[in-house]
């Protein structure tokens, strides 16, 4: 592994504005992407740096935090990198929360309450006319005023001229028309509340039972082999089916109708919020 970014000290001046002297925690550092978490006596915030192709990606995260309502964000370049600074979101993550009930029933009603959250913080976002774009089991975080959603890299608002090249999504979470429109073009991809919608209830089937919802095996593909593009190939035709395992039957009952849905019968956010509301644990 290499050695972790240089956090700028013009974002760490922005920081202590907020926070006062801070203390800096190294989080994750990937693909040209670092993060930090700076904690001072005043509070707590997150410092994230974009680097090189990652850079652009992180000035249209800061662009997407700066247009929504409940995010603030302080943001500016350095050199050839761009930094921001956003609140230090207090809470754990949509995979966190269902731990319990991955380990057995008792943490259900927990896992449940968190599946409801997410769906209403999806809503919400979609009530605004944005689309995440990229849904994954930690890109949801569950505070003590509901869940709030995170990395906001690859959201658009509907109607406005989306990104040149999509590159969101997580391929196992990848709607069947969605991976569809990434196989075959053309470019711009444009990202639907539909399609997050399912990647929404891939989210929560994989939180609650620890595995993808596509049965893989069943198909006779090998992952490792077939790649991210091969799977998302294989997704793109609508075929593959769904695990056949059951270890928490209520709630996928509620989950599978969606993902094996087109686009135009799934659910809204705030829909599938509803009916998880209604399972009983």
């Amino acid at each position: 592994m290499g050695e972790f970014a240089s956090c700028p000290p013009e974002a760490v001046k922005a920081a202590e504005a907020v926070c006062g002297p801070v203390e800096l925690k190294e989080i994750t550092d990937r693909r040209g992407s670092a993060v930090w978490k700076a904690t001072g006596p005043m509070a707590a915030v997150a410092i994230k740096l974009g680097i090189g192709e990652a850079a652009e990606v992180t000035a249209r995260e800061a662009s997407v935090l700066d247009q929504l309502p409940g995010y603030t964000v302080t943001a500016d370049r350095a050199g050839d990198a761009v930094w921001f600074v956003t609140p230090w979101l207090v809470g754990r993550s949509t995979w966190e929360v269902s731990r319990t009930s991955r380990e057995g029933a008792a943490g259900r009603s927990m896992a449940l309450a968190g599946a409801v959250d997410l769906c209403r913080a999806v809503a919400d976002l979609h009530a605004l006319g944005w689309v995440h774009g990229d849904l994954q089991p930690s890109h949801g975080i569950h505070t003590e005023t509901g869940a709030k959603l995170i990395d906001f890299a690859w959201s658009w608002q509907v109607g406005t001229t989306p990104w040149s090249v999509f590159q969101g999504a997580m391929v196992h979470l990848m709607a069947p028309e969605l991976a569809a429109w990434i196989s075959t073009g053309p470019q711009p991809v444009k990202t639907s509340p539909a399609a997050e919608v399912y990647a929404l209830a891939g989210v929560l089937w994989t939180c609650a039972t620890g595995d993808w919802p596509l049965d893989y095996r069943a198909a006779g593909i090998n992952r490792k082999q077939a790649g991210p593009e091969g799977l998302r190939d294989a997704i793109a035709t609508g075929t593959l089916p769904l695990t056949l395992a059951t270890p928490w039957p209520e709630l996928q009952a509620v989950l599978r109708p969606v993902l094996l849905s087109g686009p135009a019968d799934r659910p809204t956010a705030a829909e599938l919020g509803d009916a998880l509301a209604a399972v009983s644990t």
